[in-house]
């Protein structure tokens, strides 16, 4: 693996490194901006900033998210059901602080104007930084150079940073810098697309707003899910004498402006240090978050840009000494490979008791809702890349299964029945032969826990959250399935993960799994007699367990030479996936 300075050197030097380290993208791709945005969002597990240029425009989908914070909205249906869910959890932006836009001879920049004479933009896959060099000429000749290299930090856990230049080309301008802070920022509706959030409309109400020379601040709340969100942001800015700085606030903005004439020569430089923290309105004051994210963002400042892109090199440095897998001979499909890591090893974070939504914090794709996938696509490679990531994400699913057990109640099911989609912990999917039929996921579950144990024989972790989630779904499959009369063990009416062929019997992968699950579950009370104990665990409810698993019922097509599914009896080849 190569290695290189951890500064913030100029793309001529970044271009002898391996291409397979970076993600590049020029003025010929400004037709894939959404996918664009997405390919360059930068994330610690916590903080998320979509890959948006840093003038906010063109864009295809702005977004600044932070790790579970949402807000609610009703579900309707044409015709009420017994246990649909009322509300469903929507990932919502928090203010976003990545914002910088540039007039030149009060000429707004912008890509699509004027003459855009050079751009690219550049993900590093060590340096973990998005870094972007645009030459543009305004429609009245002026022209500019522009240099940002933008990070959301891995070490430390509320801060993202970005640190914008400005240089005339050949003869001096006028030029207006402003750096927002920007809350319920417009974001467009995608009805053409299944997986597009429902977003609702100005989602966050303004309870604090504060500017003071080079640092500003707002704290907002949602109406219904009860969060608070707070973020600050600190400034550095290294220029002309001449330049002048004011800044003005308003109750959804904070700006800085910088303005002043630059002659060729002459650069300014404009470097902005942000940090988020939410927390539930009844937990934490809005002063007292207030006061957490301005000494967050102000000690950003005082360690310095340089110091932040050290810590950034040093954090992926040992990420990549154990997640990198080297090919010779397909460049391409190395490039790939050191992506797809890249964006898992931004997903999550090993410090706090959150996990990894199907669209990561890349995007409010899927409404933001964590699915199975987390446990069935994700942890298998956190456990053995970074299982503290694992563990955090395991730990949220148990801090969530009080909700698990109470719609498995209101079910009128056994254990705890977790959701299809959620972010609160509750079900939030309103298609029940895709989201509520689809037991599946707890199956999944138990198959992290078991898997992140086999791996770390993490004991303190069985102790206090992976044992109680695999009896309580152990307790699910023994109580839903039923016995037939030729003494196999069968579960009906659910969903398995294709989820295309909805509501059948005996699903191959779901019974496999819920075996695994039942067996698992077995084998860890049988070591740990005192905790199951405590669960209210018994030698007789350990046997049924047992029984169970060894009777599941497989579908196995003898022609085929392959299992096979049960019939299908409420719906079939239905395109669930479109609800998803």
């Amino acid at each position: 693996m190569q290695t290189g300075s951890a500064t913030d050197r100029p793309f001529a030097a970044a271009g002898l490194d391996d291409e397979t380290w970076r993600i590049r993208r020029t003025a010929a791709d400004l037709d894939r901006l959404g996918e664009t945005e997405s390919i360059f969002a930068l994330a610690n597990g916590w903080v998320g900033w979509r890959g948006v240029l840093d003038e906010g425009a063109p864009c295809g989908m702005p977004g600044s998210y932070v790790n579970g914070f949402h807000e609610r909205r009703e579900l309707s249906y044409p015709e009420e059901g017994y246990g649909f869910p009322q509300v469903s959890d929507t990932v919502i932006s928090a203010p976003n602080a990545a914002l910088i836009r540039l007039w030149v001879d009060d000429e707004p920049l912008d890509i699509r104007t004027g003459t855009l004479r050079h751009h690219e933009r550049v993900l590093d896959l060590r340096a973990g930084v998005l870094r972007r060099e645009t030459e543009w000429i305004s429609p009245a000749g002026r022209g500019v150079r522009i240099r940002s290299t933008r990070l959301v930090s891995l070490p430390r856990r509320p801060v993202a940073a970005v640190r914008y230049e400005v240089e005339p080309l050949d003869v001096a301008v006028e030029l207006r810098v402003c750096s927002d802070l920007l809350a319920n920022e417009k974001v467009p509706e995608r009805s053409d697309d299944p997986r597009a959030a429902s977003v609702p409309t100005d989602p966050l109400t303004a309870e604090a707003y504060r500017a003071a020379g080079l640092d500003g601040m707002l704290v907002h709340r949602t109406e219904r899910s009860g969060q608070r969100v707070a973020v600050a942001v600190s400034h550095l800015v290294d220029g002309p004498d001449t330049m002048t700085t004011t800044g003005d606030r308003s109750p959804d903005r904070v700006r800085l402006t910088v303005a002043g004439r630059l002659h060729p020569g002459e650069r300014l430089r404009l470097t902005k240090f942000a940090a988020y923290e939410w927390a539930a309105v009844d937990d934490t004051p809005a002063d007292e978050l207030a006061a957490l994210v301005a000494a967050e963002a102000d000690a950003a400042r005082a360690d310095g840009f340089d110091a932040l892109l050290t810590d950034q090199r040093a954090a992926l440095d040992a990420a990549w000494q154990v997640a990198d897998v080297q090919l010779d001979g397909d460049p391409e499909l190395q490039q790939a490979v050191r992506f797809a890591m890249f964006h898992l090893i931004q997903a999550g974070r090993p410090d706090s008791h959150r996990t990894v939504a199907a669209k990561g914090l890349t995007g409010n794709g899927y409404d933001g809702h964590v699915l199975w996938d987390t446990e069935s696509y994700v942890l298998p490679v956190l456990t053995y890349l970074a299982p503290a990531v694992a563990r955090s994400a395991l730990s949220w699913r148990h801090a969530h299964l009080p909700e698990a057990r109470e719609r498995a109640a209101e079910l009128r099911l056994t254990g705890a029945t977790f959701p299809w989609r959620t972010i609160g912990g509750r079900e939030c999917s309103g298609y029940w032969p895709a989201g509520t039929a689809a037991l599946h996921v707890n199956a999944d579950i138990a198959d992290a826990v078991l898997r992140y144990l086999a791996a770390t024989d993490d004991e303190r972790f069985l102790a206090e959250a992976g044992l109680e989630l695999l009896v309580q779904t152990a307790r699910l499959w023994h109580g839903f399935g039923h016995w037939s009369n030729e003494g196999s063990f069968h579960l009906h009416g659910v969903t398995g993960p294709d989820e295309y062929a909805a509501l059948v019997d005996d699903n191959v992968f779901t019974n496999l799994m819920a075996r695994r699950n039942l067996r698992g579950a077995a084998d860890a009370v049988e070591r740990h007699p005192d905790l199951a104990g405590r669960l209210g665990v018994d030698r007789d409810e350990l046997t049924r367990w047992r029984n169970a698993a060894d009777a599941m019922a497989i579908p196995y097509d003898s022609e085929r030479g392959a299992p096979a599914g049960r019939r299908v009896h409420r719906a079939t080849r239905v395109g669930l996936r479109e609800h998803r």
